[in-house]
């Protein structure tokens, strides 16, 4: 995929407006327009990648600090009990194809989540 083309990297740009709850020098961490709980935030790395599998060795610490970050993001809230979800795929509900990472909370989740 074109990084042009990418909804999250527009996003990322601000050729798209979000209502924005953390930003650094490696990720944005916005509230997701489709939200699946009331609190459903998405944190993206600034960096393009377009799926988990993609990952490589040396992208460890940007996957780290994604869920680093969602937990004190969720703490600064006081938000104590969540979910944090990767998707992988289409068939795993990945929709945008730039990696990001879902905190959901402010409702009983249920098991199995799909």
């Amino acid at each position: 995929m074109n990084t042009s083309d990418c909804l999250f990297c527009k996003v990322l740009e601000r050729k798209i407006p979000a209502k924005v709850e953390y930003e650094d020098d490696k990720l944005l961490a916005f509230y997701d327009i489709n939200p699946q709980a009331p609190v459903h935030l998405l944190l993206v790395p600034k960096k393009h990648i377009e799926k988990i599998s993609d990952l490589e060795e040396n992208h460890i610490a940007l996957t780290g600090s994604l869920i680093y970050k969602a937990a004190r993001i969720a703490e600064k809230n006081h938000w104590t009990d969540y979910r944090l979800v990767f998707n992988n795929g289409a068939q795993a509900g990945q929709s945008v194809f730039h990696i990001h990472l879902h905190l959901l909370s402010g409702r009983k989740m249920r098991w199995p989540p799909g």
